[in-house]
């Protein structure tokens, strides 16, 4: 659905199909997914000073690194999962367009909710997987195999909020598309 379309219901960013009842959860993740964009650019910002520390001190100085890589994997693990529930708030991600310019409307939309159903299934799936890794290298004080050892409980939190807040934004999103098509199908028996 076009901004401007969003704008004229009143809600900029949220589609108006969206349920009443899920749109103080669609406000939120509009919020959220913001704050983690901004969070993923200095993660990004981050990764990409201390990797060229490491080249530096590496190959000008001579220098050992054992710490660099991790803190620059674990930055970008974190930019990469947490930013992509806002990516899918944009439905940014790889998408076929040639198919959905060829369908009817009815059967794009049939389309949009079979994949959202398909991405929440899987993305939920991940998110429960991320969450009990999460739990187990909290609980047992795990941490990475180099000399540097930090917990891997940072990874794993960080990739089970990100799929919890996609899984999250795909939940509106299949709402709000199985809402539409609703309206459409009372639309047309009235």
């Amino acid at each position: 659905m076009s901004q401007a379309a969003h704008a004229a219901a009143g809600d900029p960013g949220i589609d108006p199909d969206t349920p009443t009842l899920l749109r103080p959860l669609a406000h939120a993740l509009q919020w959220i997914n913001h704050a983690m964009v901004v969070m993923g650019m200095v993660a990004l910002l981050v990764a990409s000073l201390v990797l060229t520390y490491s080249v530096l001190s590496r190959y000008v100085m001579q220098a050992s690194t054992d710490w660099q890589d991790e803190a620059a994997v674990f930055c970008l693990v974190g930019a990469t999962f947490l930013c992509g529930s806002f990516v899918q708030s944009l439905r940014g991600h790889v998408g076929i367009e040639a198919i959905a310019g060829l369908l009817p409307r009815a059967a794009n939309q049939a389309r949009l909710v079979f994949v959202d159903l398909l991405g929440l299934l899987f993305c939920s799936f991940f998110a429960w997987k991320s969450w009990t890794l999460f739990h187990e290298a909290w609980v047992e004080n795990q941490t990475t195999s180099s000399s540097w050892a930090p917990p891997l409980w940072i990874p794993y939190g960080l990739m089970a909020a990100g799929m919890t807040l996609l899984s999250l934004q795909l939940l509106v999103q299949l709402s709000a598309c199985l809402n539409g098509l609703r309206k459409q199908l009372t639309g047309a028996r009235a």
